[in-house]
């Protein structure tokens, strides 16, 4: 890129904003048009100054970076955020990316990698501090490989985070009793489950938590009445929580 790059330098440390503003200013190709000591400042700024990028911090007084990146971006949609921050939070990495930031660094990084930073994301590049890129795809290794339930074995899983026994479970789903045990046997192994119960608690995890389910106190009693009528051996101890949140 043959223009120069204008950058908004925003963190709420003097000394942080003083030494970057005078190392990147150094650069030929780079021009701080503008310094903010915190969020709210960086609007304004961004708003007067239109910089080509800002080069932000996330924790700050009065307003964060996230919330000022979220508004520069709905008022200057062509500006490039890019992150400057301690945090080695993979959820920071996140959730700045979900923010529509174009890049993460951490305060450690060399001044060269700073510099190339700015470039790349006012070419519309995105860039990372390799540490956090490794992490990044470390996490979503791990994702990747985590086995993923069949849709039957989902719907065993549902009801065994349900609360049903064997039997009810093959009579919701029309399959044998024996069938039912095969199915939980393979999703133990296949999930490296230890038993039942680590079952029961993936399925709370993952199909219960989360779902909003009302209904009135008197029919929570009567359910639960009902259900340990018939199936006395087990225990019911989350139902009163799973209906009631």
């Amino acid at each position: 890129m043959n223009e120069t790059i204008k950058v908004l330098v925003v963190d709420d440390h003097h000394v942080v904003r003083a030494g970057l503003t005078n190392m990147l200013d150094a650069e030929i190709d780079i021009k701080i048009v503008g310094e903010a000591c915190d969020g709210l400042e960086a609007i304004d700024k961004a708003s007067s100054l239109k910089p080509d990028v800002v080069l932000m911090d996330i924790i700050m007084p009065r307003c964060n970076g996230l919330e000022a990146m979220k508004k520069i971006n709905e008022i200057l949609p062509n500006v490039k955020v890019v992150i400057l921050t301690v945090s080695e939070r993979e959820e920071d990495l996140l959730e700045v990316l979900r923010y529509g930031a174009t890049g993460y660094l951490l305060k450690s990084a060399q001044i060269n990698e700073i510099s190339r930073a700015v470039r790349m994301a006012a070419a519309g590049e995105a860039v990372l501090s390799p540490n956090m890129a490794t992490r990044l795809v470390a996490q979503f290794r791990e994702k990747v490989e985590e086995p993923i339930p069949s849709s039957r074995e989902s719907e065993i899983l549902q009801l065994l985070g349900g609360g049903l026994t064997n039997t009810g479970i093959g009579d919701r789903l029309y399959i044998s009793e024996s069938t039912v045990r095969t199915y939980i046997h393979r999703l133990l192994t296949k999930m490296n489950l230890k038993n039942r119960a680590e079952a029961i608690a993936y399925a709370a995890r993952h199909y219960i938590v989360g779902k909003t389910v009302k209904v009135p106190v008197f029919w929570v009693f009567f359910f639960r009445a009902v259900v340990v009528d018939h199936c006395f051996k087990h225990r019911f101890d989350q139902l009163d929580n799973f209906f009631l949140d």
